[in-house]
């Protein structure tokens, strides 16, 4: 796991935890119920402004700003990557199909096999609702590959590998298969009464954009992880 050139506390964006940060990308971990960036229903605080701030460091002036590479859902927490050029930007995009992105997640239930993968042709409706489609010609082919790690309590803890990144593509294919993420209150269970999403974003592995370089970067176990399904580290995580 990559651990240098992380900036002393006091200087991190408040609320945005900084990974890792060089002239090219800069690597955060996003909080739950923070969005990547605005849109034009929502033009709230972002990640993506946040970030902005932070590297023209008070100066509106500033030409320093930030690109977009990948996004996570609102309500997802874990590891964002940005660019801080537009070159950067292209090259990760370009090289996105051999980024690795491993997730984890809480759903309800107990699945059987206890590993495989999930494959429907994912399409969107008019009201933003993310679904299957047995039409290839009107969905994208995804991939979620799962394996459980955990049972307890009428939840199972998955470790995500994300073949695909396709929007919503874990909390669609696993509601549809009869195991939704816990506290998904868009594809999940009606009566789930818990507030946070149990989706995180715990590791990635990429090409950095200029050095060429392999690197990869990890967070911990979700504090709402835990209360979940116990303190008991998991070993076959990513």
């Amino acid at each position: 796991m990559q651990t240098s050139k992380r900036p002393p506390a006091k200087y991190q964006p408040k609320g945005l935890p900084v990974l890792y940060e060089d002239k090219d990308i800069i690597v955060v971990e996003k909080p739950g119920g923070l969005l990547t960036m605005g849109t034009e229903r929502d033009k709230s605080r972002t990640a993506h402004s946040i970030l902005n701030d932070y590297v023209r460091k008070g100066d509106p002036r500033s030409r320093n700003r930030i690109y977009i590479v990948h996004r996570l859902d609102r309500d997802t927490s874990g590891i964002l990557i940005f660019a801080k050029s537009e070159s950067a930007k292209i090259f990760l995009q370009g090289n996105w199909d051999s980024t690795d992105k491993h997730y984890l997640t809480i759903v309800h239930g107990s699945l059987t096999p206890k590993s495989g993968t999930i494959s429907s042709y994912l399409t969107e409706n008019s009201a933003f609702n993310v679904y299957s489609t047995t039409d290839p010609a009107a969905g994208k082919l995804s991939h979620t590959e799962y394996k459980v790690l955990k049972e307890v309590k009428g939840f199972s803890l998955l470790e995500i590998h994300l073949l695909t990144g396709r929007k919503h593509q874990i909390r669609v294919q696993l509601s549809e298969n009869g195991h939704p993420v816990v506290g998904d209150r868009k594809y999940g269970k009606g009566n789930d009464t818990y507030g946070t999403l149990a989706l995180h974003a715990r590791s990635i592995c990429f090409t950095h954009p200029v050095n060429g370089r392999r690197m990869t970067f990890e967070t911990g176990i979700p504090d709402f992880f835990i209360r979940l399904v116990g303190k008991e580290e998991t070993k076959n995580a990513p």
